[in-house]
């Protein structure tokens, strides 16, 4: 049980960070998982034994954590977190959406402050894909399925793009890599018949591969 109220406070800590909260409470979260890790006991078997007083007991755990640990020992969910997700809803999915074009949280931050990004912009469509998905986790989903699909060809896409790509989301396939090789710059086939790689020459030539298998050379074709 530990790991799994540890990663509750962690991704508090995280939700706390989208919402843009202080740098002591986001840490303070942090500190407790950190905490809930390191134990050697598990965290439940301490409440049983000592109840709410056992885990305040615990250095580096306040009593407004404990209450949300005991919380989710006796009700299996923090009710604090239930709403936290909620209420950053939102704001979750463009920081996702960003992050797929591989913009972190603090660069987001960064560039909305100097208004290379106009924040609100992004507010109606990631309700309205909320809406469409039912849930944060779906429309994230969607999100990382359209960006795969067109990074992998490298094509731009904003959130209105995962609307007009939603009936077909299952369909969307990112690009097969396709790599083929090369020798000293020469493409070079591999004749099944004669198991043997051959160099195509620039003449169009089919010259016999003498040298090692690790001085061919494998490139990425567009």
């Amino acid at each position: 049980m530990n790991k799994e109220i540890s990663q509750i406070f962690n991704e508090i800590a995280g939700l706390l960070e989208i919402k843009g909260d202080s740098a002591f409470r986001i840490n303070a979260n942090r500190k407790v998982a950190r905490i809930l890790d390191g134990l050697q006991t598990e965290i439940s078997d301490i409440y049983k034994e000592k109840g709410l007083k056992g885990i305040t007991e615990i250095k580096g755990i306040g009593e407004s954590s404990a209450k949300k640990i005991e919380e989710y020992i006796k009700k299996k969910k923090v009710a604090y977190f239930e709403d936290l997700k909620e209420e950053t809803a939102i704001r979750q999915l463009i920081t996702h959406f960003f992050n797929s074009k591989g913009l972190s949280l603090q660069e987001l931050k960064e560039n909305a402050k100097k208004r290379k990004i106009i924040y609100s912009r992004f507010t109606k469509p990631a309700k309205q894909l909320l809406e469409l998905s039912g849930s944060v986790d779906k429309a994230k989903e969607a999100i990382s399925k359209v960006a795969l699909w067109a990074n992998s060809r490298k094509l731009d896409y904003t959130i209105e793009t995962v609307f007009k790509k939603w009936l077909e989301l299952d369909r969307l396939k990112p690009k097969e890599i396709v790599k083929k090789p090369f020798y000293k710059g020469d493409p070079m086939v591999w004749s099944e018949q004669k198991r043997k790689w051959y160099v195509i020459s620039k003449q169009g030539e089919w010259l016999l591969f003498a040298d090692k298998e690790s001085a061919i050379e494998w490139r990425i074709i567009d």
